[in-house]
């Protein structure tokens, strides 16, 4: 086989058959396909599209690159979960300990945010002394044990799809529905779960713009989760402003407390709620979805999904105090309010231009190499639809240092007021 014939091939709009995707991936993998063959190949797939069969045979020539992790030692139908990012996304640091009180096991692989806050890993610690650095075996025991652990990424986990994602970056060919699904599920399939829950935002601050682009992303990765024989479901949710109020790491931490006690922002409770229902209805610990959101909410209520947080945290070497006392996570040595300057109704506030604000106050990273600071980020105290009248506050930045004239910038450029708006729909599908 010539790499040269399968990229005309696909070119011309022909199919690849399953041999020959194993050898192209096999063959980039140890270097034998030159980067320049691979971003044709990718350039051909972007204008020539792929079939299901084909889309499935890319994931797994993907998860069969490199390492893949073997949860059978877990008991019980492992369910994961993956976003497609945001701003202000708190959900699995809600969802997990809600999830596994229940009795859904929860095998967490999280990496390090690259972005506007920290990922899942940064965000946990911020709580004093939790830790993510344990063995595979000691990551088992404990999801046997508790039903919920979060592990950092482990290093070798589908080579191919790191080397073909920095190349679709650079060459024009990262927004192909076939190229992304495949690339996050052959990351979700060599992670290990059995059944995988999928949060697939739209609007000004996702990937995905439009509901129709989030809607075929979707439908993509279910297939694919499925054409696998991964049980699959997706919820495609709005990102055209942050989700909840905070955006920073140890903010988001109490914001996940406060959701867990009942107290929290009302769209990220009704996003957990729609996801941990899929989660809870794809492990088999309920006979619908109707049935899981019922158990869910009265996990919140009755205290159980607190308490597995508590659990969870003292099982990974973390200060549970934190649960009662949240003022013992970092805290910023500034807090600056930015007031309106009008009368009126918030019609706009873009999710991205807000991350990047948040960002600039040392909440997440520019690059690999950027120190984060756990402390710091912005609360909302105003969301799309909300009346607000001149001199309230709109946000509140949390701030290591006293000179955010640049942030402050950044949130009015970014923050629209008008005479009226509607509150944008949370949920726009299920798939």
């Amino acid at each position: 086989m010539r790499a040269v014939d399968l990229i005309e091939k696909k070119r011309d709009g022909k199919e690849l058959t399953t041999e020959e995707i194993n050898f192209l991936i096999e063959s980039y993998t140890k270097g034998a396909i030159p980067d320049y063959q691979m971003s044709a190949l990718a350039m051909a797939i972007y204008f020539r599209d792929m079939t299901e069969r084909e889309r499935a045979d890319l994931t797994m020539a993907m998860v069969n690159s490199g390492e893949t992790i073997d949860l059978t030692a877990i008991e019980g139908i492992k369910v994961d979960k993956h976003s497609t990012g945001g701003v202000g996304d708190t959900t699995t640091l809600v969802l997990a300990p809600l999830v596994s009180s229940l009795g859904v096991p929860i095998a967490k692989m999280s990496g390090r945010g690259l972005g506007h806050t920290g990922g899942t890993i940064d965000k946990l610690e911020s709580i004093e002394g939790f830790h993510v650095e344990i063995t595979k075996e000691e990551f088992i025991e404990l999801v046997n044990k508790h039903k919920i652990a979060v592990i950092g990424q482990t290093g070798n986990l589908t080579p191919a799809d790191k080397k073909l994602y920095a190349l679709r970056d650079v060459t024009g060919t990262v927004s192909s529905i076939p190229l992304i699904a495949s690339s996050i599920m052959s990351k979700k399939i060599a992670a290990g779960s059995d059944a995988i829950v999928l949060d697939v935002k739209t609007g000004a601050g996702a990937f995905m713009k439009t509901e129709e682009e989030a809607r075929e992303l979707a439908q993509a990765m279910v297939r694919i989760g499925n054409n696998v024989g991964r049980k699959t479901m997706a919820v495609i949710s709005d990102m055209s402003q942050p989700l909840g109020y905070a955006i920073g790491n140890a903010l988001e931490v109490k914001e996940a407390i406060d959701t867990l006690r009942g107290h929290g922002p009302k769209d990220l409770e009704e996003l957990c709620l729609a996801l941990g229902s899929q989660m809870v209805y794809l492990a088999e610990k309920a006979a619908s979805l109707e049935e899981a959101k019922a158990k869910l909410k009265e996990a919140i209520q009755s205290g159980k999904a607190l308490a597995k947080f508590r659990e969870f945290i003292a099982s990974q070497g973390g200060n549970p105090d934190v649960v009662d006392h949240p003022e013992r996570l970092p805290q910023a040595a500034y807090q600056i309010d930015v007031p309106a300057k009008a009368d009126g109704v918030i019609s706009e506030i873009v999710a991205d231009e807000i991350g990047i604000a948040a960002m600039l106050l040392g909440a997440g990273r520019a690059t690999k190499e950027s120190k984060i600071d756990l402390a710091v980020g912005l609360v909302l105290n105003k969301k799309v639809g909300d009346p607000v009248q001149a001199g309230e506050t709109l946000v509140t930045i949390h701030s290591n240092r006293e000179d955010v004239a640049e942030v402050i910038e950044k949130i009015y450029a970014n923050i629209k007021i008008s005479d009226h708006a509607e509150p944008p729909k949370l949920i726009h599908g299920i798939v």
